[in-house]
């Protein structure tokens, strides 16, 4: 199941990026022919490689690679669940993914793209054909603003505000996510995009954490209410830095 990939991220470190030449992940169990596709591509990219998934994904989030070249049959977890994972995980999600893979691209070529791939070449794989996709997706991806990463973590919090019937409410919520500047919480209020409430943590003396602004509404109205809220400074006493 795609839940039993887990990233140890308390043993990452952040290296510093090299901003002027592309960074590139290969995710193939096939040793050899990450050594080929290294080699081929080396004078474009800063090449990593892996034949583990979870090895691989814990290197996706270090490096945070401009793309990654995934193969789809590997033992344990299949090219699918990995390419699935690194779609919905907010660290990752931005990254182009190209599937590289000896399986038929009539059959899963459609099933990739829903997945989150952005193209799938079949082995053996035209280099110059790859090189032009991946300078495409590589530009494109570098011109869309970056959402901040976001953890899942129940965090209880007060939320001070006037709703839109203009009168005061003060609620005790908590937390889906939070990134250092945002946070999905459940809302009863009645509320809806760009209104401004005064966020406090829930523990002992209530610690103003700072004023946050709603950028989503999610079910308006009903019971299950939620709202994605974007802090309008840099949060004072927060979870996250």
């Amino acid at each position: 199941m795609l839940n039993t990939l887990q990233i140890d991220k308390n043993n990452l470190t952040t290296k510093k990026r090299d901003i002027t030449t592309p960074t590139l992940l290969i995710i193939d169990d096939d040793e050899s022919l990450r050594k080929v596709m290294a080699f081929r591509l080396k004078s474009a990219y800063k090449v990593i490689d892996s034949g583990s998934p979870e090895e691989a994904l814990a290197l996706a989030l270090q490096h945070k690679p401009d793309a990654i070249l995934l193969d789809l049959m590997m033992p344990k977890y299949s090219g699918f669940e990995v390419c699935q994972t690194l779609s919905t995980l907010s660290f990752t999600s931005h990254i182009p993914i190209l599937i590289v893979s000896g399986e038929s691209s009539e059959r899963y070529k459609s099933l990739c793209e829903k997945i989150g791939a952005k193209g799938f070449f079949q082995k053996p794989v035209d280099i110059d054909a790859l090189q032009q996709k991946l300078t495409t997706l590589i530009a494109i991806s570098q011109h869309i603003p970056q959402v901040k990463p976001r953890v899942r973590l129940r965090l209880m919090l007060k939320l001070r505000g006037i709703d839109s019937t203009e009168t005061e409410f003060e609620i005790i919520t908590a937390t889906e996510n939070v990134s250092a500047t945002s946070f999905l919480c459940g809302c009863t209020a009645l509320i809806g995009l760009n209104s401004i409430v005064e966020v406090f943590l829930a523990i002992d003396g209530t610690p103003f954490a700072g004023k946050a602004r709603v950028t989503q509404v999610h079910e308006p109205g009903a019971i299950g209410q939620q709202c994605d809220f974007e802090f309008v400074e840099r949060p004072i006493d927060w979870i996250l830095q």
